[in-house]
């Protein structure tokens, strides 16, 4: 037997929706309407298969041996004179019990186990993980062949033994999804706020586990399917239970006399599994969402509003006019972005400062179109270089960003992908961007590697990112996103993630690509410290909204919004020294109060 592999287990997820979300997003999308057609479609046929026969499946008349299609047999009869089409309906019943026998076994068996262990770890973890290496040791085929030997010979019973031996594919994709979750902190939070573990599994737990199991529950229906029509291909089973492996076994003996014995059979399993397949990959995709359908993230939100794109100032490179992000909820949609507007001048260096959560990020994404497929952004103008973005199609935006919008990330090393050399990841942009050859591009690509202060162009242009340092990956990134002439640069929190000197060096990087190419910079950041270095102007966010926009040295002589000047009063810089400070070992010296 061919093992099932567990699906993935999937990141923490918000709870499943209801049932009536569930199927209305699910039959929205039309394969998976499709997929539902055909099985409805079997399972009917099936049930209702005396209505569509006068023949009983094992009724076997030899004067009707191998007879083509007619009125009498539609699809014509076998090699032993059975109607075709009876055994056909008659064994997708068959085949649909013995599939959801081992679904049900191998859920009822493994998927508690999983959840305990994955929830209680510690000794039942190790008993239950002994156990199921030990069934995953059996030859599944010859305990099947025992059983049905031994007990009956009938396919079901074969069913359910392949569902005891399937539940440690269950057992281990449960449990995995469960450790996922059990170590998040909230789960922790709603035990520490006392919650019982039952209430905690329910709500928390369960949700999780559920979108990955409805994919191994399709992967074991198709799986016992198969086996089942190997099993009656092979002979075995009950002869007067009818079976889609039944037929395929008579149809290849029949073969060259009958060749279309074998095309009804076979389009029955590849239809059915086909289907089953599918519709559990929407029915998890349709699990992993909100409850509301996501909605279009690029809509404009009224044409009267705002001046047109033609109309902007040959200065402005970018125009932001009533901004606004949200984001579906059950109860309500959440705003995180609410009415912003900014401008950036060609040469300016804008600071977007705010605390954490503000929505710094979520307005610089905005610009990007690279927010979320589940955000909706509206604006009453968002227009770049006289461009209007919000009515720019995917292609369009790709074309733009890299070659208008440069962007710097956060994070350096988790935006560097692993898998290939830094060079590749350098020119590739270029050589879409600026239709460059490889050889020019490479050439350029170092040169800008050297202009970014890295010591060893070359050796960097061929390591890959886990081969250079947190400060070199950063300096990478910034090559790389003014590698093709951007306009504007958008760079958010770049130097969070270094130390101190190494952020002034960055820092003085970035001011001095910014004036040498004269390009506009938006630099999302919360340190005062950066902004007093590099910024003209500032814009301070609170709760998704502009509090104050002024030039830098304004904002520090003299803020104009209460927040701003809580913000600056927050930093350390300039603060009063503390005084001393007794030490608690009782040395005669006390501890000198040092200058933050």
């Amino acid at each position: 037997m061919t093992a099932v592999e567990p699906a993935a287990a999937p990141e923490p997820s918000p709870p499943a929706p209801g049932r009536d979300h569930l199927l209305r997003r699910t039959l929205r999308d039309p394969v998976a309407a499709g997929c539902l057609v055909v099985l409805v479609l079997v399972v009917v046929a099936s049930l209702a298969a005396p209505l569509f026969t006068d023949y009983a499946p094992d009724l076997s008349i030899m004067g009707d041996t191998l007879a083509p299609a007619s009125g009498t047999h539609p699809l014509g009869a076998d090699g032993v004179g059975r109607d075709v089409l009876s055994r056909l309906l008659y064994g997708g019943r068959t085949s649909l019990l013995g599939g959801t026998l081992a679904i049900l076994v191998a859920f009822a068996v493994g998927g508690p186990l999983g959840v305990i262990s994955g929830f209680y770890r510690g000794w039942f973890d190790a008993a239950a993980g002994w156990i199921v290496n030990v069934i995953m040791a059996v030859p599944a085929i010859i305990v099947m062949l025992v059983v049905m030997a031994a007990v009956s010979q009938d396919l079901n019973v074969a069913m359910i033994v392949l569902g005891v031996i399937m539940a440690p594919m269950v057992f281990r994709l449960i449990r995995a999804s469960v450790i996922a979750v059990r170590e998040e902190l909230y789960v922790d939070a709603a035990r520490v706020s006392g919650l019982g573990d039952g209430r905690v599994m329910r709500r928390h737990i369960l949700p999780v586990v559920v979108a990955p199991s409805v994919i191994q529950a399709t992967q074991v229906f198709a799986v016992a399917i198969g086996i089942q029509a190997g099993l009656a291909f092979l002979g075995l089973g009950k002869a007067s239970q009818a079976s889609w492996g039944a037929m395929l076994s008579d149809a290849f003996t029949n073969i060259y006399n009958a060749p279309m014995l074998l095309v009804w059979p076979g389009a029955a399993m590849g239809l059915t599994i086909l289907a089953s397949s599918l519709l559990g990959n929407a029915v998890r995709d349709a699990l992993g969402t909100t409850e509301r359908p996501a909605v279009n993230k690029r809509r404009k939100r009224g044409a009267r509003t705002g001046a047109p794109a033609a109309d902007t100032p040959a200065d402005r490179l970018l125009i932001v006019e009533g901004l606004r992000v949200g984001y579906p909820r059950p109860g309500g949609d959440k705003m995180v972005v609410d009415g912003v507007g900014l401008t950036v001048a060609r040469g300016e260096v804008l600071g977007l400062v705010g605390e954490s959560g503000s929505g710094k990020s979520q307005t610089a994404f905005s610009v990007l179109g690279l927010l979320p497929d589940d955000a909706e952004v509206t604006a009453d103008r968002l227009t770049f270089d006289g461009q209007d973005l919000l009515g720019m199609d995917t292609a369009a935006l790709n074309r733009l960003r890299g070659h208008g919008i440069g962007y710097v990330p956060q994070e350096p090393m988790s935006n560097l992908d692993p898998c290939f050399r830094i060079g590749f990841q350098l020119v590739e942009p270029m050589r879409t961007h600026l239709g460059l050859s490889r050889s020019e591009a490479r050439t350029r690509a170092l040169g800008l590697l050297e202009r970014v202060g890295i010591p060893d162009p070359e050796r960097v242009f061929r390591s890959y990112p886990h081969q250079i340092s947190g400060g070199m990956a950063q300096r990478v990134l910034i090559a790389g996103a003014v590698s093709c002439a951007p306009r504007l640069l958008i760079a958010d929190e770049p130097t969070t993630a270094l130390d101190v000197t190494v952020q002034a060096e960055v820092l003085d990087l970035m001011r001095s690509l910014q004036q040498e190419h004269d390009m506009g910079m938006i630099l999302v950041t919360h340190d005062f410290g950066v902004v007093a270095d590099i910024c003209d102007r500032v814009a301070v966010m609170r709760g998704g909204r502009i509090v104050e926009t002024a030039p830098m040295r304004q904002i520090f002589a003299a803020p104009g919004h209460p927040y701003t000047r809580t913000l600056l009063d927050s930093t350390l810089d300039g603060g009063p020294v503390r005084g001393e400070l007794s030490a608690d070992s009782g040395a005669d010296e006390p501890l000198k109060g040092a200058t933050s």
